[in-house]
């Protein structure tokens, strides 16, 4: 059951963030992150009233408030970090964030075999030459390391946090509703900042009908983010958290192969060795 969760999140969260990347030609980063997660909010809102979830209120809520203030920073990061480039330095690095879940649950005294060490071992650097890493080309800026690590470290955190925010399926419910509530409060915020100081929060010349015109990819995106984290929170609580957040840790793989069959982009020779030795990972750790 952990690694049919753990996939289910790897393939929710790459078509996440290919239909992110493919708005953000569209509209502002923020605006796409706000407008995504307030619909998201809705759509989990109904959900929690109509299974009575807000009755599994409890101190663990606060786990997912903490999810939900890390996860907007760590995005915007990681997209400032993207506008920096070069990308295909900031993508696999974005991907180390799989370290904070991997070390939560080796110090809460999980311990793999070996044959899931290995599994991990080759899964992780599958994930990163499955982002096209350049190893040669443009020297990388100082700020976009920085913001790459930081993104990173903020995407492993609210894997570790949404673990821990629920102990069932009701109450998991209520753990992503509260999430949600945050990052929209959290990146509504700073949306208003930006406006005040003068950035539009939609693209010059275009108005709320371009937004309309939208409203379903970015409910897709928000949709699939959810469904994402709440695949993972079932697989993280069914299972080694290590191998749950490795599988899931496959997200860059489901997005370079959503862009070649999409976007007809062409995948790299190290993007494909990277995409191979996921796979080969994830065998590994599925049969130990």
């Amino acid at each position: 059951m952990t690694a049919l969760f753990a996939l289910a999140t790897a393939l929710l969260w790459g078509l996440a963030d290919f239909g992110g990347g493919l708005l953000t030609r569209r509209l502002p980063a923020l605006t796409v992150v706000v407008v995504s997660q307030v619909l998201a909010v809705v759509a989990l809102g109904a959900v929690v009233l109509g299974t009575g979830a807000w009755r599994e209120a409890g101190p663990q809520l606060w786990f997912a408030v903490a999810a939900g203030l890390v996860g907007p920073v760590a995005m915007l990061s990681f997209y400032k970090a993207l506008a920096l480039g070069p990308m295909g330095v900031v993508s696999p690095l974005g991907s180390l964030g799989v370290v904070v879940p991997v070390a939560a649950g080796l110090a809460l005294g999980e311990r793999p075999g070996l044959g899931q060490f290995a599994g991990i071992a080759v899964a992780v650097v599958g994930i990163v030459l499955a982002g096209g890493p350049e190893l040669r080309g443009a020297p990388v800026q100082r700020q976009a390391v920085v913001l790459t690590l930081t993104a990173a470290f903020g995407f492993g955190a609210v894997m570790a946090l949404i673990a821990h925010a629920s102990s069932g399926v009701t109450g998991l419910f209520l753990a992503l509703f509260v999430q949600r509530v945050t990052n929209v409060a959290a990146g509504g915020a700073a949306l208003w900042v930006r406006t005040r100081r003068g950035t539009p929060a939609l693209p010059a010349g275009t108005g709320p009908r371009v937004l309309w015109g939208l409203l379903p990819a970015l409910a897709f995106v928000g949709l699939a983010d959810v469904a994402a984290n709440g695949t993972y929170s079932v697989a993280a609580q069914h299972g080694p958290v290590t191998v749950a957040a490795v599988l899931s840790s496959l997200y860059p793989v489901i997005t370079a192969l959503a862009a070649f069959v999409v976007l007809k982009e062409r995948l790299r020779t190290v993007q494909a060795a990277g995409a191979g030795l996921a796979l080969a990972g994830t065998v590994l750790l599925a049969a130990g």
